[in-house]
């Protein structure tokens, strides 16, 4: 096992899917697989033993869907960025996933390159969602919140709210010190900050935050 290159579990119930996975991947010089699972509960059986930068999951699967996995992932805090590999192109199963708190969510029939981006993205602890996923997710949540208007907790700082917005919009903590042009310790200060007045543990679940509290269109 190659410690400088990203290591991924594939988890997916056709060998064939993942097979071709494996040798879609390991074309790439920073990216090698270290373990497959055949359904849920191997697949965290696995994350336990191989300790993977990035998991590929899917949703349909015996024993333990891909979802019920996600959140066993959370409940144990297990230190793998997720990646939604799946068929199921209907917003419901992305929204559902996106407030457990998956990093990415990729569909099946995307270009090779597309999810060799999702993942080097993930794994650098950005969000990923496939664009056109993404639009339909942004419509989906401001038509089940349009009766509601921002109810941003009045603890929550400007500046805060400045983190908050750019934390949406995916950029990492170095990126969002540059342009605030303050410190990376700061940011990451903002952030804690921000995760504890939200009642939220990641990035992604203060993006569904930020986004539902119309916070991304107030500056």
């Amino acid at each position: 096992m190659d410690e400088s290159k990203i290591k991924i579990l594939i988890a997916d119930d056709h060998s064939m899917i993942r097979e071709g996975l494996k040798q879609l991947i390991e074309l790439e010089d920073d990216i090698e697989v270290v373990a497959q699972a055949n359904d849920g509960l191997e697949a965290l059986d696995k994350l336990v033993e191989y300790n993977p930068d990035v998991v590929l999951l899917d949703i349909n699967m015996p024993n333990l869907n891909g979802l019920d996995v996600l959140k066993e992932i959370k409940k144990r805090k297990i230190p793998a960025n997720v990646l939604v590999l799946t068929i199921h192109n209907e917003v419901e199963y992305l929204y559902k996933a996106v407030e457990i708190g998956v990093q990415g969510y990729v569909l099946k029939d995307s270009e090779s390159d597309v999810l060799i981006s999702a993942i080097r993205s993930i794994n650098k602890g950005e969000t990923y969602i496939q664009p056109n996923m993404a639009s339909l997710l942004f419509k989906r949540m401001n038509s089940k919140d349009a009766h509601k208007r921002s109810n941003i907790n009045n603890e929550i700082t400007k500046r805060e709210i400045e983190v908050l917005k750019l934390i949406t919009e995916g950029l990492l903590n170095k990126e969002i010190a540059y342009r605030l042009d303050i410190s990376e310790k700061t940011v990451k200060n903002h952030v804690s900050n921000i995760f504890k007045k939200i009642n939220v543990s990641d990035r992604t679940q203060a993006a569904v935050y930020a986004i539902k509290n119309n916070i991304v269109d107030i500056f």
